[in-house]
């Protein structure tokens, strides 16, 4: 892909940041905006898109966190939603030819079975959260904005990690935990959800690569698994990052966030048949720098 003019929502955030200092080392002319421009707001978002002139649009703005998307519903909707139709519409005045990859999530599938097959892109989506309706909106919405000739782009990634990442999310949770103890700043207890549960786990320069063969005009406008494939189980993943921390705490479960077991994998034949993308970060080495980044994110406070 040629070096081009890139407009990003989102980017302070973890993907976000990844995704920006990629696309500059790359050689591409990257306007990076985060809440200084509310994707909601037409009156901000329209001038900031018109100055940027993209040949990419690249919108990662959202409430991402599930149990934040409980507690601000309203603030979910109007981010998540409003942000990607007002995108949308802004797009199709100021950059009509423009490529915009939308990034939803795998969260709108919902959860299925152990055992059962990997979700396809045709799979129906059963969201379950404010986050994952939100989410599923916005990508149906994407949809219909292609259907009216816009370049629309739809990834709906599954879990990832990496350095930088909050401790919302389980991975990171569990290194963070995991560094505390090492570091002795905590007792050596870990704090759990259901660690029978089953997810599909990506390093975040894996997904930062599927969004740039994303972004490639010559891919066809469609929807996209950006997913390894294979189901890890929690507790076999929490065990690995355990054992790179060099710790051995008690393990308690926290019923605020036990769950009940549930099995969430992708299948990504269509990226891979379309781009060529294929994961290359085994996910020990991504622990391995989730436990090594926390270590140096607490050492340093």
């Amino acid at each position: 892909m040629r070096c081009v003019r890139v407009f990003v929502t989102g980017s302070g955030g973890f993907v976000g940041c990844h995704l920006v200092a990629r696309l500059q080392a790359i050689g591409h002319q990257v306007t990076a905006t985060d809440r200084e421009v509310d994707v909601s707001d037409a009156s901000a978002l329209e001038p900031a898109v018109r100055r940027a002139a993209p040949a990419l649009i690249v919108h990662l703005a959202a409430i991402s966190s599930v149990p934040e998307s409980r507690n601000e519903p309203d603030l979910t909707y109007r981010v998540n939603f409003l942000g990607t139709r007002c995108l949308l519409e802004t797009a199709q005045r100021e950059a009509p030819d423009a490529r915009i990859l939308l990034i939803g999530s795998a969260d709108t599938y919902g959860s299925s079975e152990p055992g059962a097959k990997a979700f396809a892109e045709d799979a129906p989506l059963r969201p379950g959260s404010p986050y994952a309706r939100t989410k599923a909106a916005a990508d149906l919405l994407g949809a219909e904005y292609a259907a009216k000739g816009l370049d629309v782009v739809r990834a709906r990634p599954f879990n990832h990690a990496g350095p930088g990442q909050s401790d919302a999310f389980v991975l990171s949770n569990f290194a963070r935990q995991a560094a505390l103890i090492a570091l002795s700043q905590i007792q050596p207890q870990l704090r759990v959800g259901n660690l029978d549960s089953v997810r599909d786990f990506l390093d975040v320069d894996d997904v930062i690569d599927a969004y740039l063969a994303l972004s490639d005009p010559k891919v066809p406008s469609d929807v996209y698994n950006v997913a390894s494939g294979r189901g890890v189980r929690i507790g076999d993943a929490l065990d690995e990052i355990l054992a790179i921390a060099g710790v051995k705490p008690e393990i308690e479960i926290d019923p605020e966030r036990f769950r009940p077991t549930d099995h969430a994998v992708g299948n990504a034949d269509r990226l891979r048949s379309a781009t060529g993308w294929k994961p290359r970060t085994p996910l020990s080495r991504t622990l391995e720098r989730l436990v090594q980044d926390w270590r140096e994110r607490l050492s340093a406070t």
